[in-house]
């Protein structure tokens, strides 16, 4: 039988430590094409290059640690490296399943909008592939996914042996070290950062602006969010969309209004 097809992506850039623990794991349940940004490129959501070109570059960096897995780096955005790898790497054959992360951060709540990692992910799921994103809630260049790693497994596992709805992937996230409580599957918790700026000025004395802020849950007594279990210990599974229309069901009466014919 045919071992799986797995294609992996993140928005950390190829060098990240976490998308190593995952093509690693990876590796043990079919062959892993990774296609990774050549840098840092979280934040980028499901953005597009499309006024320069793309180059994708083969890495024999990890020939020994990574046996048998395909490494390439792109000069773009996550989305460009999963559009990429299906145009060219990949040629004829096509993922059984694609796979991003570990993103060095928590992608819960309103952070899988902004997400490189889940826009891979997205990516993936509008080919019509099972996909799924993983995040540590850990920003550290060395932190521990060790913890993380079992729920990986099992929710890999079960999505190929059982696949996921047309037009649903997966956003898993796990709590920071420690003791991990268990999964659980669950939804986004309603929230929004309040952005902030800190002013400085450049060498030539020009105003520039950083980006701070702090994330607020807007229902902070329901136990039962991605927010909510994380701080529990638990690993959050969140199915979601890359389709964002909103159900007809959810919408006033006063927007049929806007129907109109000529």
């Amino acid at each position: 039988m045919d071992r799986p097809l797995i294609l992996v992506s993140n928005d950390d850039g190829y060098r990240a430590r976490g998308v190593h623990e995952l093509t690693r794991l990876l590796s043990e349940y079919g062959d892993v094409v990774a296609i990774c940004p050549e840098g840092p490129q979280s934040g980028k959501s499901m953005a597009i290059t499309v006024s320069e070109p793309l180059r994708i570059t083969p890495v024999d960096d990890y020939k020994d640690t990574e046996p048998g897995v395909e490494w390439y780096h792109v000069n773009g955005t996550p989305t460009d490296c999963i559009k990429l790898a299906m145009h060219t790497v990949m040629h004829d054959r096509r993922p059984t399943l694609v796979c991003t992360g570990i993103n060095h951060g928590s992608n819960a709540s309103v952070n899988e909008l902004y997400s490189g990692t889940m826009g891979a992910a997205f990516e993936g799921c509008t080919c019509g592939i099972p996909a799924v994103g993983f995040s540590l809630c850990d920003h550290s260049l060395s932190a521990d996914f060790s913890t993380m790693l079992p729920y990986i497994r099992r929710v890999v596992e079960m999505i190929l042996r059982h696949g996921l709805p047309e037009g649903v992937c997966l956003n898993v996230n796990a709590p920071k070290g420690g003791h991990i409580a268990g999964m659980r599957l669950t939804r986004a918790c309603r929230g929004h950062w309040s952005d902030e700026y800190t002013r400085q000025t450049d060498p030539h004395g020009r105003p520039i602006y950083w980006l701070t802020g702090t994330f607020i849950n807007e229902e902070p007594d329901n136990p039962d969010t991605d927010d909510a279990l994380l701080a529990q210990g638990f690993v959050t599974v969140v199915p979601t969309m890359p389709e964002r229309s909103a159900a007809a069901s959810l919408l006033p009466e006063w927007l049929e209004q806007l129907n109109v014919s000529h």
